[in-house]
């Protein structure tokens, strides 16, 4: 069976990758039974097809439809399929990316260059047209959630930092004040919830995500690769490359600037409003003297 690849998939596409590329083509009813598995990926490979079906308020047929629709003989098939994709990743997934030192006497500079090569390759394949179709979500979003865990926990900062700079009083850590499961519980419907993440995918990350969706917040994810966990379903799917630059760690490169680019296009879609809240924070950052100031 011949399954459709995605110009940024992995050389092999797992189901949910399949499932999130053909939501919009499918009929109403069969969408929202795919956004369910794509939510619940777990309980789809370990719960009866019947109990699926009175989770989503569906009609167990329609998972079977579903299946069908998406290439499988039916609803046994994908299911499987579901299962195999959730087998454990390596579990050396940064001490197994090394490589030892090259000969000669400039191995070093040239890792430097390589590095900086694919990192520059990696920014030119960002879609510019999904990162301004998720600023425009945020732009109309009631509150702005951010999570990032782990490695990611810098670039959700960064994220952090420079949208309350013009909306001081709508964007959010998740965790940045406590435990993150209290934060998971205050998603509303009318939010934005931006997660981020790359393989090894933190438990959190997924939490985050999942919680986005019973929720009915718009999800948008920061990923390297369609088929991330966090990423099934998600409203706005913004990929950037961490593990094709050399180095025993997955470049986080991509993810910074499609959090930079996101908040630049946040921030002109606030047109006047946005201005002037940002001139009233740097007013109170200058008031308090938090810089050092410059000499003549």
């Amino acid at each position: 069976m011949t399954r459709p690849q995605s110009k940024s998939s992995p050389p092999e596409s797992s189901p949910l990758s399949e499932l999130c590329s053909a939501l919009p083509s499918l009929p109403m009813r069969l969408r929202e039974v795919g956004r369910f598995v794509a939510a619940n990926d777990y309980d789809a490979t370990t719960r009866s097809m019947r109990d699926l079906a009175a989770a989503a308020g569906a009609d167990p047929a329609s998972f079977t439809r579903l299946a069908k629709a998406l290439g499988y003989s039916g609803w046994d098939e994908l299911r499987a399929a579901l299962t195999e994709a959730r087998r454990p990743a390596q579990t050396a997934p940064f001490s197994g990316r090394t490589k030892g030192r090259r000969p000669g006497p400039n191995s070093d500079v040239m890792l430097v260059a390589d590095k900086l090569e694919s990192e520059a390759a990696g920014l030119g394949r960002i879609s510019t047209g999904a990162v301004a179709g998720a600023a425009k979500t945020l732009h109309a979003a009631r509150r702005i959630w951010i999570a990032g865990f782990r490695s990611c926990r810098s670039v959700a900062e960064l994220l952090n930092y420079q949208l309350r700079l013009f909306r001081p009083d709508a964007v959010q850590l998740v965790g940045g004040s406590g435990p993150e499961d209290l934060d998971l519980g205050a998603f509303r419907a009318g939010d934005a919830v931006i997660v981020i993440g790359f393989a090894p995918y933190s438990a959190a990350s997924v939490s985050s995500a999942r919680a986005a969706h019973r929720s009915g917040a718009a999800l948008i994810a920061i990923a390297d690769t369609i088929a991330a966990p966090m990423a099934e379903g998600a409203d706005h799917v913004l990929l950037f490359e961490a593990a094709a630059s050399p180095g025993f760690f997955p470049s986080l490169t991509g993810a910074i600037a499609i959090a930079q680019s996101l908040a630049a296009v946040t921030f002109v879609l606030g047109g006047a409003g946005a201005k002037r809240r940002l001139e009233e924070t740097e007013a109170r950052l200058a008031a308090l003297s938090q810089y050092v100031a410059e000499r003549d």
